[in-house]
């Protein structure tokens, strides 16, 4: 009983419900439209045949006279059929016909009887009786009546009939439409158990819990695997967000810690002016290389907090490529390397002007950082370029790469390689550029350049980019 209630409690058992109900009302309707217009249609099939009948007796009648009518309707009485046939003299005696007795009133009036009467009838010298007819009285000048009519026993015999027939169609449609009602709604209400079972442990703090795809592919599948998707997304968001407070508890305890032991050093002997000056520049670059950390921090969780956010709009991308490869020049000719570019003189992109450049910047100066070698110059390439599909913004050195297996590892944040643990920077380089490739629906691509590294910002065009190139 407590499943019952709890299936009937379900919008769409509810629905099929109203539904059933529904085709039940014009199923009865139709049963009886059905049964009233086949009886409409007989009837004034019978109707027609009486009137040619009684046209043909009139002309008997003019021809023959009384005696020539009566003999005409004593023959056709003979008959086996559904026709009836009366004659009776001004007194209501019954002259000829195969009509017994009438109901009351029938040939008070002349012409078409306006509902059908019982009757008695002689058929095979056997009175059948309680018989239904239609017909018409004609009135003769001498006061005689003539009555001509079809039995309607048949017709609604076959009304009775064919209203059986819907009535047991339609009771045997409601007993398979419940019958279905009930397994379909006891199987829907099955798989929603096991979703309310999965929710109730992802509430309880399970967030490896997933919800039940049976694979039928149906409307509950489809909320599953997005439900699914949802969970897979807020646990990879949760396991980045206790990694991220590790790593910035892990990396700023280092600075802090250096910080308290400059401060420490300077208070059990105190330095002289130059020292002192020396001692608050390094503990100045210490809290801006943490001001650094915090703030790359903030712009990726304002990238990843979602493209609607970001104000992206017709920029030219080769300008503000040129522009910031002209910028670092001078940086990489201090550092001993060689920076070349190779872009279009001009390129429309709709993207963001500021996250671009940002995602540049840092590509540029990663590679100025861990690639460059003061025993060697260093060759650093930067290259924009498109196709139909896509425009992608490359750069390539020829230093010391990064393993395969750790390409991976680099774009999470906060992770430096072992060589690269001694030189300024946070970890969080590589992974704003992700940040920001992913707001603007592309992907960042690590390759080897053999020797070297080659990252690659991929980026899919615009649907209006895309239309005026094939317009081109």
């Amino acid at each position: 009983m407590a499943r019952f209630r709890s299936l009937m409690r379900m919008t769409a058992v509810r629905l099929s419900a109203v539904y059933f109900l529904l085709f039940a009302i014009c199923a009865v309707v139709l049963v009886f439209y059905v049964t009233a217009t086949a009886s409409t249609i007989v009837e004034d099939q019978s109707r027609r045949a009486i009137s040619e009948e009684l046209d043909e007796l009139a002309q008997v009648y003019h021809q023959g006279g009384i005696i020539g009518l009566v003999r005409t309707i004593d023959r056709r009485s003979r008959q086996p059929g559904a026709s009836l046939y009366l004659v009776t003299d001004a007194s209501g005696r019954i002259i000829a016909g195969n009509v017994e007795s009438l109901q009351a009133g029938v040939l008070d009036r002349a012409g078409p009887t306006k509902n059908a009467f019982s009757y008695e009838r002689y058929s095979d010298s056997q009175r059948e009786r309680y018989h239904l007819a239609i017909a018409e009285v004609v009135s003769l000048p001498n006061g005689m009546r003539v009555l001509v009519g079809r039995d309607q026993s048949e017709q609604v015999r076959f009304r009775g009939v064919v209203r059986s027939a819907l009535i047991l169609a339609l009771a045997l449609m409601g007993v398979a439409a419940l019958i279905a009602w009930f397994f379909v709604g006891r199987s829907a209400l099955k798989r929603l158990d096991g979703v309310t079972a999965a929710s109730s442990r992802i509430l309880s703090g399970d967030l490896s819990e997933r919800l039940p795809v049976t694979g039928a592919g149906d409307e509950f599948d489809r909320l599953s695997a997005n439900l699914n998707t949802l969970l897979a997304r807020i646990s990879l968001l949760q396991e980045g967000l206790q990694q991220v407070s590790d790593n910035i508890a892990h990396d700023l305890r280092t600075p802090l810690t250096r910080l308290r032991t400059r401060a420490e050093g300077s208070l059990a002997a105190p330095p002289n002016a130059e020292e002192a000056r020396e001692v608050m520049e390094q503990m100045i670059a210490e809290c801006d290389q943490m001001i650094r950390t915090f703030d790359a921090l903030l712009m990726i969780s304002r990238v990843e907090a979602g493209s609607d956010q970001v104000i992206k709009s017709e920029i030219d991308l080769a300008a503000i490529v040129a522009d910031l490869t002209d910028l670092y020049e001078p940086l990489a000719e201090d550092a001993g390397a060689e920076l070349t570019l190779e872009c279009p003189p001009e390129m429309g992109v709709v993207a963001s002007r500021e996250l671009i450049a940002q995602a540049l910047s840092n590509l540029i100066d990663n590679a100025l950082k861990y690639a460059t070698s003061a025993e060697r110059k260093t060759r650093i390439k930067v290259q924009l370029a498109s196709d139909e599909r896509q425009w992608w913004i490359a750069v390539s050195d020829d230093g010391p790469g990064i393993p395969a297996d750790k390409r991976g590892r680099v774009l999470e944040r906060f992770y430096r390689l072992d060589q690269s643990r001694t030189m300024p920077g946070s970890g969080l380089g590589l992974s704003l550029v992700q940040a920001i490739a992913h707001v603007h629906g592309g992907r960042l691509v690590l390759e080897d350049a053999a020797p070297g590294l080659t990252v690659r910002l991929e980026m899919p065009l615009d649907d209006r980019q895309t239309g005026e190139r094939s317009d081109g």
